[in-house]
């Protein structure tokens, strides 16, 4: 097999391609032919040392997987060789060939191809997890998505609208809100690549311009930073601002706006939910291949990348250049 390895903490540059034996599936667990794995921006973290998870190494970045079992370990059942599925790693998926606990693998509605399978499981589940169990939104209400053009925020946008919620895409570039556009977005905003506090007042006015008087009802943040700030003073009575991701930093939010508002600052750790709520994470599992057989949701891939090019790949992740999602694919 092959493996896109971290071996010491840095950058993209420092992954290295490595042969390695394929590994065997122990009891409980099936092995992967690994068609496609998406890329993620914790990956980019991961590698560096900076995500809140520090596997040991060498470790093989990459979260999130499809492919088909190719090898089936003692004791399992529901699964033969050649089923498609996919599958929710942490870190490890960016290797042709990968042992996993069985029960962790979801298998692949007939109509979904390998690569949006890939690219379906971290931003849909993410994304459906922090509007309908987190935020509990409905229709009619507003929703700011912050980093809009992103894989999450992309997701967001379409979950929104299956929701009846009027959507704000805020973005960094013209080509970005143009996309969100086309994706279904209502009204979109451009913000500043950095912002002072004129910059931050300009674009809570904005906000609430688009909005309505009232304000927004929920905001979705996959970016932080100085861009927080401005969202939660845009936020309407009883908002609910959606802690996602902090690519642009940790905000420090002036708590009195929560009390002023009657509003919420309320965390998403998907990940941890999905292992703390297995029950609630099967039935939006279920409600999200439902959607997609609809056509209400589909991974907008914008690249796609040999797995020895995994590093390029990160490169436009952790530079804000991904409209959407990024693949690899193995071959």
């Amino acid at each position: 097999m092959k493996a896109m390895l971290s071996e010491a903490p840095g950058g993209p540059e420092t992954l290295k391609l490595t042969d390695l034996p394929d590994p065997e599936p122990k009891k409980g667990e099936i092995r992967l032919r690994v068609h496609a794995a998406g890329v993620n921006f914790p990956d980019t973290l991961m590698i560096r040392d900076l995500y809140q998870m520090k596997p040991p190494r060498p470790f093989a970045p990459g979260g999130e997987i499809a492919g088909e079992v190719d090898a089936i370990g003692e004791g399992v059942e529901g699964f033969a060789v050649g089923d498609r599925v996919l599958a929710l790693t942490g870190h490890g998926g960016f290797v042709t060939h990968i042992t996993i606990k069985a029960n962790t693998a979801i298998k692949i509605p007939d109509g979904m191809p390998y690569e949006d399978a890939a690219c379906f499981i971290f931003t849909y589940g993410t994304s459906h997890h922090a509007l309908k169990d987190r935020a509990q939104i409905k229709a009619g209400e507003s929703l700011l998505i912050l980093g809009a053009a992103g894989g999450v925020g992309v997701a967001a946008i379409e979950l929104g609208k299956a929701a009846g919620a009027k959507v704000i895409a805020a973005v960094s570039s013209e080509e970005k809100a143009a996309f969100c556009k086309e994706l279904g977005a209502d009204e979109t905003i451009v913000y500043p690549r950095e912002l002072d506090r004129d910059a931050q007042k300009a674009l809570s006015g904005e906000i609430k311009k688009l909005a309505g008087p009232d304000g927004v009802d929920v905001v979705y943040d996959a970016v932080g930073g100085d861009y927080a700030e401005p969202a939660i003073r845009a936020l309407a009575w009883t908002g609910r601002f959606l802690v996602v991701g902090f690519p642009a930093g940790i905000p420090k939010i002036p708590l009195n706006l929560t009390l002023l508002k009657g509003s919420q600052i309320v965390g998403v750790f998907w990940g941890a939910s999905v292992y703390r709520e297995p029950e609630g994470h099967a039935e939006n599992m279920r409600e999200l291949f439902q959607m997609y057989a609809e056509g209400k949701v589909k991974p907008r891939i914008s690249a796609r990348f040999p797995l020895e090019d995994a590093a390029k790949a990160l490169e436009m992740m952790q530079d804000r250049k991904v409209l959407g999602k990024v693949v690899l694919t193995m071959g």
